[in-house]
């Protein structure tokens, strides 16, 4: 079937549509007249604010991260209207006076600093109104700007904080008090102002100003024409531009939809147009577009937070999170040329190839990317790296003309980059709360406990312990990670899932590493976006595929496979995240695993050079998982079995050219 939307990109007012329908962060009011300039030079000025705390360095924590969130809450109550469906071209009344309140709120502790650091003891009753007015401030800017899953965790949180006694079983706790719960939220920094909103307010704003500033220069069309000149007259060329644009578009944005709708809008058309189905169409696009949250360096902003939470240098989160990322493209790709060869697809026509002198000519575009990341590994400050990076950007952008920030962009790229931010300073606000019920009533370790006790009821053998705990951790990861953006999701599942698996540490005889647990929880809560019955990125997708939400969701889990998979091997096998291991190991364990996910993909999609038998599919996917463990037996047989089916491939291959290899690829098909 062959239609407009075949043939043509979505225009910016249907990607705009499309955004608003799936990603809460993109439903905000649309402006005029004085309202418009207000909202502007708050940008302006909340950009303004975090760059010169990042050059000149940051204020006390209580005062940055107040105005931090005073910023973020009065912007969210000026742009965000407080029903979707709310008039988007006027402030409701009543957001002036959220707006007011939030003045009132957040400027108290600037105002009465000093008093409060020596204030000790119970907190007075005007303090008490000014926190509780700060918890549901927040709590309605989240729902706002990200929407009703983590707001609903949050709330039901501090239910429990409140209500402890009341509980059931072992979920029972002594309480806090709507004093103590306050002051704890508020006047502390384990609530609100806690670890989430500090890595909001330093590190993760200036690298999304990074990515507003890297986006002016004209980057994202880059990416595209990169992506086609590599990757577009190979087989299936469309579906290699999407796994290669959306690789690289996942290293400036920090949201899956936000990806599946910008370089989607292009390539899921392109591949319909050379005959993909449309449901495998977006689950392409879906299921590239949520691996660029996984993809080093910047990892939808969730790296910074895992050097709070996790204790690890930044420089070695980014190393255990290549190999991964590696698979996990490896695995869509191999599968949608498997695809492409098994329905006869071939490449774009050579007329629709950027010529390759027009693309190289522009390859200063990537130059800042390379500079962070040489940087970071260099050992330089995050915050200076950032800084660094977006005056890397501005100097690369005079090469050419056509690139160049003008004054004009450099204020778009001040204001794009703080609407961005605004998502992430109300979600990291709204997890403070759910972090701080955690720690005041112990409830990560009782649910870890739970987990694990779940799983010694069926068995008492600590590799199947660990293997039902990780199985039930997944389930509660890609649970608490649906509809939840990069950092929201990363907070809330190492907060409640990742003490499942800490907590077999002492039943077990060598220890799981902190970051492996880590990743683990980090894996399967973005996997969520994929994953049905939510899979926003999927259902994103279809809105540019026409195709049917749940069948493309089904279909970018099996092509994102290796995001099912490797997390289990790199607990098992710290190796895969290169954490004690050498150089020559690493390639090694690199080699074996394309090699095994080449397997994988073989059997997942039911093709390698001719159709394969059910039992055959499960052979392949039997040994692409015996390649793709990193242990030298499990290597060994999954060699010769590999080379076995391979040989008999081949052979096939050979023996059936001419019309008897045609009438196999038809029967194929």
């Amino acid at each position: 079937m062959s239609d407009k939307n075949d043939r043509q990109e979505l225009t910016a007012e249907e990607q705009e549509k499309l955004l608003e329908k799936y990603d809460p962060d993109a439903q905000t009011r649309n402006l005029s007249g004085y309202a418009a300039k207000v909202v502007f030079f708050m940008l302006i000025a909340f950009s303004l604010f975090q760059l010169y705390t990042g050059i000149f360095g940051q204020l006390t924590a209580y005062l940055q991260r107040t105005i931090h969130l005073g910023f973020a809450l009065t912007l969210i109550f000026l742009l965000f209207p407080a029903r979707k469906g709310g008039n988007k071209t006027k402030i409701a009344w009543y957001d002036y006076i959220l707006v007011g309140l939030t003045v009132v709120v957040c400027g108290y502790w600037p105002v009465y600093y000093d008093t409060l650091v020596q204030q000790i003891g119970s907190i007075t009753s005007a303090q008490a109104v000014i926190g509780g007015l700060a918890i549901l401030l927040v709590i309605e800017a989240t729902r706002r700007a990200i929407g009703l899953p983590i707001t609903i965790i949050a709330v039901v949180f501090m239910v429990y904080a409140l209500f402890g006694p009341y509980m059931p079983g072992m979920l029972i706790h002594k309480g806090l008090s709507l004093e103590q719960f306050i002051q704890s939220m508020f006047f502390t920094t384990d609530g609100i102002l806690g670890t989430p909103l500090q890595v909001s307010s330093t590190y993760i704003f200036l690298f999304l100003l990074f990515g507003a500033f890297l986006v002016q220069t004209g980057v994202g069309n880059y990416f595209n024409d990169l992506a086609i000149s590599l990757a577009g007259r190979r087989t299936g060329g469309p579906a290699k531009v999407a796994i290669f644009s959306s690789a690289l578009q996942g290293t400036i944005s920090g949201s899956s939809v936000a990806n599946t709708v910008t370089t989607g809008s292009y390539t899921i058309p392109l591949m319909k147009r050379l005959g993909y189905h449309r449901n495998f169409a977006g689950a392409v696009e879906a299921a590239s577009s949520t691996g660029g949250q996984i993809m080093p360096p910047i990892m939808g902003a969730a790296a910074f937070l895992m050097i709070e939470f996790a204790g690890v240098p930044y420089w070695e989160i980014a190393k255990a999170a290549t190999i991964p990322a590696i698979l996990y493209f490896s695995g869509i790709w191999i599968m949608t040329h498997l695809e492409a060869k098994k329905q006869g697809l071939l490449g774009l026509p050579k007329e629709e190839i950027p010529k390759k002198m027009e693309v190289l000519k522009k390859i200063h575009l990537l130059l800042p990317i390379i500079v962070i990341v040489v940087l970071l590994f260099q050992g330089f400050s995050i915050e200076r790296t950032a800084l660094l990076g977006i005056l890397s950007t501005i100097i690369v952008s005079l090469f050419r003309k056509d690139t160049r920030i003008t004054p004009a962009k450099f204020m778009l790229a001040l204001t794009s980059g703080a609407r961005t931010a605004l998502g992430v300073a109300a979600a990291t606000a709204c997890a403070g709360i759910i972090v701080g019920v955690v720690t005041k009533t112990g409830l990560g370790l009782k649910l870890g406990n739970s987990l694990v006790s779940m799983a010694a009821a069926i068995t008492s053998t600590p590799t199947l312990l660990l293997l039902l705990t990780l199985f039930f951790t997944m389930i509660a990861s890609i649970i608490l990670g649906m509809g939840s953006p990069t950092t929201a999701n990363y907070i809330i599942t190492s907060t409640i899932a990742l003490p499942a698996i800490l907590a077999l540490n002492d039943q077990l005889e060598v220890a799981i590493p902190v970051l492996a647990a880590h990743m683990f929880v980090f894996y399967f809560g973005i996997v969520a976006d994929i994953t049905p019955p939510v899979a926003l990125a999927a259902f994103a997708a279809t809105g540019i595929s026409k195709g049917e939400p749940i069948r493309t969701g089904i279909n970018a889990s099996k092509l994102a496979i290796a995001a099912f998979i490797i997390p289990y091997m790199f607990v098992f096998q710290p190796q895969l995240l290169m954490i004690d291991t050498t150089i020559p190991e690493v390639s090694w364990i690199l080699v074996t695993s394309i090699i095994g996910m080449i397997s994988i993909g073989a059997g997942l999609i039911g093709f390698w050079y001719r159709k394969l038998h059910w039992i055959e599919r499960i052979l392949t996917v039997s040994t692409g998982l015996l390649l793709i463990y990193p242990e030298a037996n499990t290597d060994i047989f999954g060699f010769i079995a590999f080379g076995i089916m391979l040989a008999l491939q081949i052979f096939w291959k050979r023996g059936n050219t001419g019309k008897g290899a045609g009438k196999a690829v038809g029967e194929a098909n």
